[in-house]
């Protein structure tokens, strides 16, 4: 079945009009035309869309449906050409474990203070890239170095701010009546990792001496299993900002380097609200 828009927006005009002539004036065309195009929709439906007499024009209970489905497809096709032609009426900005911590509600704010016009939404994802490959988002916020073989090709990046190593910990634990732990005060622990979106790897330990590590894929799970105490983490101070836990405390790690925070987008088709995106989390991320 071949519909066109054309025909949509046909038998749109001739119920919001209240027939064929008036229609034709508001589409700019004859009203043979109207009547041509109309009898095609109605021939590739297969029914009756319209009653016409001398007098007016009414749909029938058939076409009073498809008026309405009409109607939401004619709004969609808008909004599609809106926002293909200025590529700023939604933004969606993917994360995996944290958004941006301390600084997320100032970035929401700051944006829909200077970007009114650009409906902001930040979309919690647990994939590599934030959701940038699986098309749920339009940037990503990522805290670990692309993928040189993959990624890199598809996406290109920018180093918006860093964010200290922080330690998470049973509230009961010993190290956490110390106001920070080193590197080495974990070396003897079970160390709970996501391989998929963590910033954590045994590798920042040097070979000897690297704890044993445990699979996690959600920072729920992550907080409950460390609150047992059975299990220690190493985050972003994003996390903590993020998700506060009873039974759970976060110390700095004194000896690990910073992560760096990446805005991330797809190389061959940019958002074009990127570059402002990347002014302002540079700027919370400088200030804060």
């Amino acid at each position: 079945m071949d519909l066109e828009l054309r025909q949509l927006r046909c038998l749109v005009a001739i119920v919001d009009e209240g027939g064929f002539t008036d229609a034709a004036i508001a589409l700019g065309v004859s009203q043979a035309a109207v009547s041509r195009t109309l009898a095609s929709l109605e021939r590739a439906l297969g029914v009756r869309l319209l009653r016409r007499t001398s007098r007016q024009v009414t749909p029938t209970a058939t076409g009073l449906r498809v008026v309405a489905h009409a109607r939401r497809v004619l709004g969609e096709v808008e909004g599609l050409v809106r926002e293909a032609a200025s590529g700023q009426a939604s933004l969606r900005v993917g994360y995996a474990w944290s958004a941006l911590g301390r600084h997320t509600l100032a970035f929401q704010r700051g944006w829909a203070e200077a970007h009114p016009g650009t409906e902001l939404e930040l979309v919690r994802v647990n994939s590599a890239t934030a959701g940038l490959a699986e098309g749920i988002c339009e940037l990503g916020v990522v805290r670990r170095a692309l993928d040189e073989r993959r990624d890199e090709r598809r996406f290109g990046s920018a180093v918006v701010g860093l964010e200290r190593r922080l330690c998470a910990l049973a509230a009961d634990d010993p190290l956490a009546r110390r106001r920070s732990v080193r590197l080495g005060d974990l070396a003897g622990r079970t160390l709970l990792v996501d391989r998929r979106t963590g910033t954590t790897t045994t590798e920042l330990w040097p070979p000897g001496a690297r704890p044993a590590t445990r699979d996690t894929h959600d920072v729920d799970d992550w907080l409950t299993e460390i609150s047992t105490g059975r299990c220690v983490g190493v985050t972003a101070e994003s996390t903590a900002y993020q998700y506060p836990r009873p039974g759970v405390v976060y110390r700095p790690v004194r000896d690990a380097e910073p992560i760096a925070v990446r805005l991330a987008w797809w190389r061959d088709d940019p958002h074009p609200a990127a570059p402002a995106v990347i002014e302002l989390l540079t700027a919370l991320y400088r200030t804060g």
